[in-house]
C-alpha cells in the first residue's frame, strides 16, 4: 500500500528504471489497501505525528502497519492501549497496563492489576499522565513516573465507554453506560459532576465547535449536545435514524463521522445539525472503531467483517453546512462522500433479500438545532 499522508506525484521516475521491463508499474491508490486481520479489531489508533497504525483484536493482538501502508503486522501485543507523544504504545490486558517501544519491540514497564475490573477505555493526558476507565465505571489517573494511582473516582455505575479532554488538559469528560456524561478535574484530581442520565448508554465523547461543545453518540443512535460549563443537562439533541452510534470522531470543528451497528459511517455537521453523507461502510457488520489520520487525509474504521477499511476525507472536507433551516424529504439517498462509499439506496440494495423491494431506513437531513 503505497498511500501516504505526504502528497506524491502521479508517477516516480527512477534512473534505474528499465524500459523494457516487463513489470507493471505500481498503481497509485486513493486510499490503501483493506487490512484483513485475524479477528475482529476492538481498538484503533494513528500514530499522532507518522504514518503508522495500530489495531488491537479480540484475541489480544495488536498488528502494527508501518509508513506507505506497507502490511504488518510487525509486532504483537496484549490489547488494550494508545500512543503516547513520543510513538511508543500503551497496550494492556484486561487489568494491566503496559508501556511498549514498538520500534524496539520492548516492554518498557508494567503495572499489574492497574484496576479489579477489565480496562475498557485508555487515553493518554501527556507524555506521563494518563487516565483509565473500567467496566464497573471507576476511572483513574496514573503518573508512569509514580507507583499506584494520583486519582481513583467511582461515580459512574456502569462501564467507562470513551474519554475526551480540553485542550489545557484540565477536564477529563468520560461516556458511561449509565447514559451519564463524567466531568473530572484531573488538576486538581477531584469529581466535578455528573450529567442527567440519558436514553441508553453513552458510547463516545468529542469536542467540537473549538471546545464550546461536547458531542456524545449514544446506543439509541443520538447524538446529545452538552454546552462547555454546562455539563448537568443537554442543550440539544440529534437522533441519525441509525442503529447505535458506537463510535465518533472529529473531522473539523464541525464535521464527525460516526460509526454504526448498521455498518455505516456518516458524516455528520454539528449546529445545523444535519447527517451530510455517507464515508463508507462495513456492509451487513456493525463499525467498531474509526481514527483520523494525523494529517486528516485518511479515516481508517474496524468491523466485526475483521477488515479495516480506509476512507479518503478530501472531498468531505470541502463541504460546507450553511445556516439556513431547511428540510429534505425523508427517504430519500444520503449522497456518497468518497470513491468507495455507497449511497443509502446502494447499501441497502446489497442487502435485500431475494429480490425484496423495501427501502431503507429514512434518512432526514433536517437541521434540528436550536
Amino acid at each position: 500500500m503505497d498511500s501516504t499522508c505526504e502528497e506524491r506525484p502521479a508517477k516516480e521516475e527512477s534512473d534505474e528504471e528499465d524500459s523494457d521491463s516487463a513489470e507493471a508499474p505500481a498503481r497509485i491508490r486513493d486510499t490503501p489497501e483493506d487490512i484483513v486481520l485475524e479477528a475482529p479489531a476492538s481498538g484503533l489508533a494513528f500514530h499522532p505525528s507518522r504514518d503508522l497504525l495500530a489495531a488491537g483484536d479480540v484475541d489480544g493482538d495488536v498488528f502494527v502497519a508501518r509508513a506507505r501502508w506497507r502490511r504488518g503486522p510487525l509486532l504483537e501485543v496484549p490489547q488494550g492501549w494508545d500512543w503516547d507523544e513520543d510513538g511508543g504504545m500503551l497496550p494492556g490486558d484486561k487489568f494491566s497496563i503496559h508501556t511498549l517501544d514498538v520500534e524496539q519491540g520492548r516492554l518498557e514497564r508494567r503495572v499489574s492489576k492497574a484496576h479489579g475490573a477489565p480496562i475498557n477505555s485508555l487515553l493518554l493526558v501527556d507524555e506521563n499522565v494518563l487516565a483509565t476507565g473500567d467496566d464497573r465505571g471507576s476511572v483513574r489517573l496514573w503518573d508512569q513516573r509514580k507507583e499506584g494511582p494520583l486519582m481513583d473516582m467511582g461515580q459512574h455505575e456502569e462501564y467507562i465507554a470513551d474519554m475526551a479532554l480540553d485542550p489545557a488538559k484540565k477536564l477529563l469528560l468520560t461516556a458511561s453506560g449509565d447514559g451519564c456524561l463524567g466531568v473530572f478535574n484531573i488538576k486538581r484530581r477531584r469529581f466535578e459532576l455528573l450529567s442527567e442520565p440519558q436514553s441508553g448508554d453513552l458510547t463516545s465523547v468529542t469536542l467540537m465547535k473549538c471546545g464550546k461543545k461536547v458531542a456524545c453518540g449514544s446506543s439509541e443512535g443520538t447524538i446529545y449536545l452538552f454546552n462547555w460549563n454546562g455539563f448537568g443537562a443537554t442543550s440539544d439533541r440529534f437522533a441519525l435514524r441509525a442503529e447505535s452510534i458506537d463510535c465518533m470522531v472529529p473531522v473539523t470543528d464541525s464535521l464527525l463521522c460516526t460509526g454504526s451497528t448498521d455498518g455505516i459511517i456518516r458524516a455528520v455537521n454539528i449546529l445545523p445539525n444535519r447527517v451530510v453523507g455517507i464515508v463508507g461502510q462495513h456492509a451487513g457488520e456493525p463499525v467498531e472503531e474509526l481514527a483520523l489520520s494525523h494529517c486528516g487525509r485518511f479515516l481508517a474504521s474496524s468491523g466485526h467483517d475483521q477488515h479495516l477499511k480506509f476512507w479518503d476525507m478530501a472531498q468531505l472536507r470541502t463541504v460546507v453546512v450553511d445556516d439556513y433551516r431547511r428540510r429534505k424529504k425523508k427517504g430519500g439517498p444520503l449522497p456518497a462522500l468518497s470513491s468507495k462509499a455507497w449511497s443509502t439506496d446502494d447499501f441497502f440494495a446489497g442487502l435485500r433479500e431475494g429480490g425484496e423491494d423495501s427501502k431503507g431506513p429514512e434518512e432526514e437531513c433536517e437541521d434540528n438545532s436550536d
